[in-house]
C-alpha cells in the first residue's frame, strides 16, 4: 500500500497546523510541555474524542447531529442518578449506554425512517432534552456520589489510564471498523449519494437509522467515562460540546456534504482544537478568544474544501469559481 500525499492532503494540512502552534508554544511557554499539563490536556479531550467519532460517523452519512451536548448531560446525570442506587459499574456502564442508544434511536427514527431534515430534527432535541433535563432536576447538581463511581474505585492515576485506554482503542476499532467492514462501506456509499448507494442494494434509510444510535451510544460512553472525574455531576454539563465535535470533525478533513472523512483526521481536529484553550491560557491571551478562534479554523476548513473541490487535480481556480485548465 503506497502513501498518497494527495489523498491525505486535508489530514496533513491540519497535522501541520497542529504541529506549528506546538513549535509556536515551545518558544513562547515552553512549560505548557510539562507531564501534568499534557497528561490532563489528554483526559480533558477523551470526552470529546469519543464524540467526535460519532460525528464522523454521522456526517460521512451526509446527516449531522447538533442535539450531542444535551443528549451528553442527559447520560451524565442519569450516570450519576444510577451510582447513587447503589448500581455496580458494569450494569451501570450499560445502562447509560442504552439511555444514550435510546436517544439515538429516536433521532434515527424521525431522520431515517420519517425522512425529515437532521439539522431540524436534532435542533429540536438538543432544546427538548436540555430543557427536559432543567426541568426534572431543576438545575440542581447530582451530589453526594459513592466513593466507587469516581474513577470506577480505582486511584486518579489509573482511571486516567483506564479512560485513554479506552478512548484510544475505541478509535482504532472505529477506524478499522470503517474502512474493512460491509457497513462501514455502507455508510460512506450512503453518503456519497443515497440514490447511487439504493441502485447498489444499500438502504440508505436503515444506514441512516443505525448511524444515529451509534451515535446515541458513543455519547453515552463518554458522558459516563468524563462523569466519573469529578465527585459531583452538574446538570448543565455538554453545552458547547456539538460545536466542539462538529468542529474537530470538520477541521480533519471529513466533507460537511458526506462520503469523504477518515478518523485520523477528526484526531489531529480534536487535538489541535482541544489544545488552544490551554495555549491561550500558558501564552497570556484572554482564554475568550478560544471560540473565535475555533470559528475562525472552522471557516478556514470550509474555504480550503470549496477552493479545493473547484481547482480539481489539475486546474486553476478564478474568481467566479470557474475551473481552467
Amino acid at each position: 500500500m503506497t502513501f498518497s500525499i494527495e489523498k491525505y492532503k486535508r489530514e496533513i494540512s491540519a497535522a501541520l497546523a497542529f504541529a506549528f502552534l506546538l513549535i509556536a508554544v515551545l518558544i513562547i511557554a515552553p512549560s505548557f510541555f510539562e507531564s501534568g499539563n499534557l497528561r490532563d490536556l489528554i483526559i480533558n479531550n477523551a470526552a470529546t474524542m469519543i464524540v467526535a467519532i460519532g460525528m464522523t460517523i454521522v456526517i460521512i452519512s451526509g446527516q449531522i447531529d447538533i442535539s450531542v451536548g444535551s443528549q451528553f448531560a442527559v447520560c451524565s446525570v442519569a450516570a450519576g442518578l444510577l451510582a447513587k442506587t447503589g448500581m455496580p459499574t458494569v450494569p451501570l456502564f450499560i445502562c447509560v449506554l442504552l439511555i444514550g442508544a435510546a436517544m439515538g434511536t429516536l433521532n434515527g427514527a424521525l431522520i431515517g425512517l420519517l425522512g425529515l431534515p437532521s439539522i431540524i430534527v436534532t435542533l429540536a432535541m438538543l432544546v427538548v432534552w436540555r430543557d427536559a433535563l432543567r426541568w426534572a432536576t431543576e438545575g440542581a447538581w447530582v451530589q453526594n456520589l459513592p466513593p466507587n463511581f469516581q474513577w470506577f474505585g480505582l486511584d486518579q492515576s489509573m482511571g486516567e489510564l483506564l479512560i485513554f485506554l479506552f478512548a484510544a482503542a475505541l478509535l482504532a476499532l472505529a477506524a478499522w471498523s470503517m474502512r474493512n467492514i460491509v457497513a462501514g462501506r455502507k455508510v460512506y456509499a450512503v453518503g456519497s449519494g443515497p440514490e447511487s448507494a439504493r441502485l447498489a442494494g444499500i438502504e440508505p434509510n436503515r444506514v441512516i437509522f443505525w448511524v444515529f444510535i451509534v451515535m446515541g451510544a458513543l455519547v453515552g460512553m463518554a458522558a459516563l467515562l468524563n462523569a466519573i472525574r469529578f465527585s459531583s455531576v452538574p446538570g448543565n454539563t455538554g453545552v458547547g460540546l456539538e460545536l466542539k465535535a462538529i468542529a474537530a470533525v470538520v477541521v480533519g478533513g471529513t466533507a460537511i456534504t458526506g462520503g469523504r472523512g477518515r478518523l485520523v483526521g477528526t484526531l489531529i481536529g480534536v487535538a489541535l482544537l482541544g489544545t488552544i484553550g490551554t495555549v491561550l491560557t500558558f501564552v497570556g491571551i484572554n482564554p475568550f478568544w478560544e471560540k473565535a478562534i475555533q470559528g475562525a479554523i472552522i471557516l478556514a476548513a470550509l474555504a480550503s474544501d470549496v477552493v479545493l473541490a473547484r481547482i480539481g487535480k489539475n486546474g486553476h481556480f478564478d474568481l467566479i469559481g470557474k475551473r481552467t485548465a
